[in-house]
């Protein structure tokens, strides 16, 4: 019997983004209803806000900026609040005091990769942001989510220092900005097929066993 070749989805998404919260969560549900099929899933970088400095700017400003004001962003946020609830996930915006540049948080993703360790890089940020309000723009909170998940404190607290990897991570999100990856999640399965929006997992499941079977179809002419 063949072995079948495994699925590449690049799931591209920001660390600050609600539905790339959910959306994480969305495409890790689709994996376990299909166990059968091998994939390789890796995290790409997305700028939701790349006018965000890099120090970061406070929650207030950035709200107003971007929705006109705090209180316009409560109605959107109730949605998304009850959205990620029913997959179990917890969001507390009214948290949230400072909004970060995820320049460092795709450094540090980029960098449990190489140890196997990015979706629980990710989740942990993620988790750090949305629900407990942590401030990403620090570089304390940053080193112990590192240490979280298995990375070296010290090695991470020295490399954040420096500017290693910064121009590929912005590379990477400017990539996916030329590609027409406008609106994140966006998931791009085998280089070829892109699902963007935190979709239901039953058709990201319908999705990856299509397109593997389409690989794999193709790999065996």
């Amino acid at each position: 019997m063949s072995t079948l070749k495994p699925l590449q989805i690049d799931v591209v998404s920001d660390v600050v983004c609600p539905w790339c919260y959910i959306g994480k969560h969305r495409i890790e549900s689709a994996l376990a209803l299909v166990p059968d099929v091998p994939v390789k899933l890796n995290f790409r970088p997305f700028f939701l806000n790349p006018w965000v400095p890099r120090e970061g700017i406070s929650r207030e400003a950035y709200l107003t900026q971007k929705f006109g004001s705090v209180e316009a962003y409560k109605g959107i946020a109730g949605r998304v609040v009850a959205a990620a609830s029913e997959e179990g996930l917890v969001y507390k915006p009214e948290l949230v005091a400072r909004q970060p540049n995820t320049t460092d948080c795709h450094r540090l993703i980029l960098w449990a990769e190489a140890i196997g360790k990015a979706p629980e890089m990710k989740q942990r940020l993620m988790e750090l942001y949305f629900r407990d309000g942590g401030d990403l723009t620090d570089v304390n909170v940053l080193v112990q989510a590192a240490a979280d998940v298995g990375l070296d404190a010290d090695d991470v607290r020295e490399r954040l220092a420096t500017d290693e990897d910064v121009a590929r991570v912005s590379a990477d999100a400017q990539e996916a900005a030329e590609k027409g990856i406008s609106g994140v999640p966006t998931y791009v399965f085998a280089h070829k097929y892109a699902v963007s929006g935190a979709q239901d997992p039953n058709l990201l499941a319908r999705a990856i066993r299509q397109v593997s079977e389409e690989i794999n179809a193709q790999a065996a002419e």
